[in-house]
């Protein structure tokens, strides 16, 4: 018997690929959407079948915002509900402001917070209107302080997103859960270019086991893996910018 049905953006690859597989494994049905549907169908095949999770895929662009609302209201009609909302979709890419490449800074606000604040709007949608739901939104650690040079937008951008999340929960909506989930140095897709060994990476799998086991608990906020990153958050907080610059 399913547990319930959890719909994740961005799951072609990456955190959100391997969050199916543990979701499937915990045994919730799966609602996948990212914009490379011939992945989606693969993990769809090794993921689902007879005895298995029911899995339903579906192109999305999470800057496309028709879309949004439309893909998430046609998982809603097929399954009849959705519990849980994993907004995960993300961008990497960015550039040092006023070094030329505005495109690269703003395709990555476009699509890891103008996005988001879509795939919210469509969650709370469908939450308000089967009064409850599990919304979750997956921040990261550099959200905490503003970050330099390529990294400067995208660290904005997830912010922005911890600060939906802590602005949806303020409202108190019935029977809606609200979690922000802040992973540290965890190896995907958008990291594996790169090379050098970075202190305190993990590999997809341990960093994601972690994310899931915070998501199921519906903790508020939590920083994944919990060591280290739970006391550096403490830490980046009210460190000097020049100390946390030579930190992460």
């Amino acid at each position: 018997m399913s547990r319930g049905v959890v719909l994740i953006t961005g799951a072609s690859a990456g955190l959100g690929e391997e969050m199916a597989r543990q979701f499937a494994a915990l045994g919730y049905d799966l609602a996948l959407c990212a914009r490379r549907t011939d992945r989606l169908t693969a993990l769809a095949a090794e993921l689902g079948g007879p005895g298995k999770p029911r899995v339903s895929v579906r192109r999305l662009d999470v800057t496309d915002d028709a879309a949004v609302f439309r893909v998430f209201g046609e998982f809603a009609a097929a399954f009849g509900r959705i519990d849980r909302v994993v907004v995960n979709a993300g961008l990497g890419k960015g550039a040092p402001l006023g070094s030329g490449r505005w495109d690269a800074n703003r395709d990555t606000a476009m699509v890891n917070f103008v996005g988001a604040l879509a795939q919210t709007e469509a969650a709370l949608q469908i939450f308000r209107a089967q009064q409850g739901g599990h919304l979750v939104l997956i921040s990261s650690m550099s959200a905490l302080r503003g970050m330099r040079k390529s990294m400067t937008t995208y660290a904005a951008t997830k912010a922005g997103v911890a600060a939906i999340a802590e602005g949806v929960r303020s409202e108190r909506i019935r029977g809606v859960d609200v979690s922000v989930i802040y992973p540290g140095y965890i190896r995907s897709e958008m990291n594996a270019h790169v090379q050098q060994k970075t202190r305190f990476m993990v590999d997809t799998r341990t960093g994601v086991r972690a994310m899931v086991a915070a998501i199921e608990k519906r903790r508020a906020k939590a920083y994944v893996p919990a060591w280290p990153w739970a006391p550096i958050a403490v830490a980046m907080r009210v460190l000097p910018l020049s100390v946390v610059r030579r930190m992460v």
